[in-house]
């Protein structure tokens, strides 16, 4: 079946149209699509994934024609000023 996997990288975003088994899993699809090869900096341990923007596990079987992304990292520094109070 045809799925695509997109993943928004700092330098460029990455879209890869590939071809996978049916009954094919999220992380399944990933490894196939070879996007570990060009952004080694994904780590599917602490990153979230998602089906055309819900997060899913990384063993959610796939779908013709489903769009697996693979999210950002969020991180924050907070300032001084930023805190929970409203003042």
């Amino acid at each position: 079946m045809k799925i695509s996997v997109v993943y928004a990288a700092a330098h460029q975003p990455v879209l890869l149209n590939c071809r996978v088994d049916d009954g094919c899993s999220v992380e399944q699809a990933i490894e196939q699509s070879g996007l570990l090869r060009y952004c080694p900096d994904i780590d599917l341990k602490k990153q979230k994934v998602g089906v055309y923007g819900k997060f899913v596990k990384l063993d959610s079987l796939l779908k013709e024609g489903d769009r697996v992304e693979v999210y950002q990292r969020i991180t924050r520094v907070l300032d001084d000023d930023d805190d929970d109070d409203d003042d």
